[in-house]
């Protein structure tokens, strides 16, 4: 019996990873043109920035808050703070400008200094809120968590590749972040509580971080992250749709956001992210319907 793939069946998964990567330019410009994500960026820009001190008392009291705001700010975003609810206590900042007055060989001299004060603060989870009747509700994010039963057979196969390129494959409580990667301690973390279908979509996205050198240098990398962003997910939505299950819930506003809805920013990197796309479809076509690029 022969078994040597046909010309047709060599180039169909190709034909197929490009279509997809076709798609990502479509729905990257739909998405752009209706102006959700710029919308929802403005709107998480206008949080105010917390110091890592106040956000891990934050953490500390709320593992599981996203925006926090004060009292009246909520109400000045249309949304009402439930009553009984309990408050994330944080440290505020304010200064005052007191004088002194300095008396030296018989002048005398005002001097002003600054008292720096630090009290203590109340603020609220978005999830200890309602909408405000007839406020301009919230824009949602673009990017939307994936919550399948299925790993569509990827996860395994695909960490055990990384663990013969010398990675750790970990799964830990994260809370900001769905996964990571740690070039020092060669290790990729993957959130624990992530539905399975999430788990996979972003092991190949920190697999493609790692296959396309983006973390060889932490410098080049923060230079450049929206690009390596916008790369390492567009191979996961490729390869997720070459493995069976379609991502774009979740890929395709986390693609928008990074690339500053640039669609020549996305056209730019389909060289690099098919040939990726490629190796790591390779990796898991021995568990899945035939998605190898011979």
């Amino acid at each position: 019996m022969n078994t040597t793939p046909t010309k047709h069946s060599a180039e169909e998964p190709k034909a197929q990873a490009e279509a997809l990567h076709a798609s990502i330019l479509e729905q990257v410009q739909q998405l752009a043109e209706t102006g959700q994500w710029r919308r929802f960026l403005d709107f998480a820009r206008s949080f105010h920035q917390y110091s890592l001190n106040n956000l891990l008392l934050i953490l500390a009291q709320n593992p599981d808050a996203t925006m926090v705001a004060g009292y009246r700010q909520w109400q000045a975003k249309g949304r009402q703070v439930r009553k009984n609810e309990s408050a994330i206590k944080i440290f505020g900042h304010s200064t005052k400008k007191t004088s002194n007055d300095d008396e030296h060989e018989s002048t005398q001299r005002e001097e002003e200094r600054t008292i720096h004060y630090f009290p203590v603060l109340s603020v609220f989870d978005i999830s200890q809120t309602d909408p405000i009747p007839g406020a301009t509700p919230i824009p949602e994010n673009p990017a939307k968590q994936l919550f399948g039963n299925d790993d569509h057979g990827i996860f395994q196969p695909l960490a055990a590749y990384l663990q013969s390129g010398g990675w750790d494959v970990l799964r830990e409580p994260l809370t900001h972040a769905n996964g990571y990667t740690d070039p020092d301690r060669h290790v990729v973390v993957i959130g624990r509580d992530l539905a399975p279908e999430h788990s996979a979509k972003t092991l190949i996205h920190e697999a493609a971080h790692i296959k396309l050198q983006h973390i060889d240098d932490v410098n080049e990398y923060r230079q450049h992250r929206g690009r390596m962003e916008v790369e390492a997910e567009s191979v996961a939505y490729i390869v997720g749709g070459l493995n069976g299950f379609d991502t774009s819930a979740y890929s395709i506003g986390y693609i928008t956001g990074w690339a500053n809805e640039d669609l020549d920013l996305v056209r730019e990197t389909a060289a690099r992210v098919l040939a990726c796309a490629q190796t790591l479809a390779h990796v898991t076509a021995q568990w899945n319907a035939p998605s190898s690029f011979d």
